[in-house]
């Protein structure tokens, strides 16, 4: 995984999920979890499950019958992730890497990632071992963001950090809304050897009040704060500056753009 992804530990995984979780996360969770229910899996498998929110709504509209893995690069998030479920919940977490499964060939029935490709260093080797541990005509569901033009919220954060540091801005942003090319990742599913292939640019609307809480998720939810520290900087003054903006830029309700995939594994 690159820098960013690994660097989601310390108190990073807590702000993540308080902060950001119901605002940004939640709605296209559930929205997962519903097309990963219509294949019927049973056994299912996420990638880069992070604090478990698609997990837990993957959980709720899953069959008790079907088993189902919880994967992650980072224990700190997987952490947090298993405060979200009860000994009775059939849900196993584990430490893996997306580009290098440790799982056997033709495992699972379906495969659910939510905002985690765009982390991956090798997109193309990720799908590949998600085609490996599918088994033949196995699901691969997952979404990625649109754009910084298409989520307001992280263009405002963007562009503050820009106008703060503008010699030599974080990149942080950049990398989860730079991969959203239809047409780019269909492609790619079907070299790894997915035979069907649909993409659907889905926009929601939720809210980012109180202002104060979403900023700090934005600032502290993400390795955005080792950025910020790594210039000699106060995340503190930039939580306040990303506060601002929201409150003067931010529609309300806030709109969300988001890209998801369904796959078919041919066989």
């Amino acid at each position: 995984m690159n820098r960013q992804a690994a660097n989601f530990i310390g108190a990073v995984p807590g702000n993540y999920d308080k902060h950001l979780g119901p605002r940004i996360f939640q709605g296209y969770a559930e929205d997962l979890a519903r097309r990963i229910a219509r294949t019927r899996p049973a056994k299912a498998l996420e990638l880069a499950a992070g604090t478990g929110i698609l997990s837990r709504c993957l959980r709720n509209v899953l069959p008790d019958s079907c088993e189902l893995l919880a994967t992650d690069l980072n224990q700190p998030m997987l952490e947090v992730a298993g405060k979200k479920f009860t000994d009775g919940d059939r849900v196993r977490f584990e430490l893996a890497d997306a580009t290098r499964l440790p799982m056997e060939d033709n495992s699972f029935d379906a495969v659910a990632c939510q905002f985690g490709v765009m982390f991956f260093p090798d997109r193309e080797k990720s799908y590949a071992e998600v085609a490996r541990v599918l088994v033949p005509g196995g699901h691969y569901v997952f979404n990625v963001w649109g754009s910084l033009q298409g989520n307001p919220f992280a263009n405002i954060a963007n562009r503050t950090v820009e106008e703060l540091f503008p010699e030599n801005p974080p990149g942080f942003y950049q990398v989860p809304f730079s991969y959203h090319d239809a047409e780019s990742i269909e492609t790619s599913l079907r070299n790894a050897g997915f035979t069907e292939t649909r993409s659907e640019l889905l926009q929601i609307t939720t809210t980012a009040e109180p202002h104060e809480d979403f900023a700090r998720g934005l600032v502290f939810g993400n390795p955005l704060e080792e950025e910020i520290l790594d210039r000699g900087a106060d995340p503190q003054a930039v939580h306040a500056a990303i506060t601002r903006a929201l409150k003067r830029d931010l529609p309300e309700p806030m709109p969300l753009q988001a890209l998801v995939i369904e796959a078919r594994l041919g066989g």
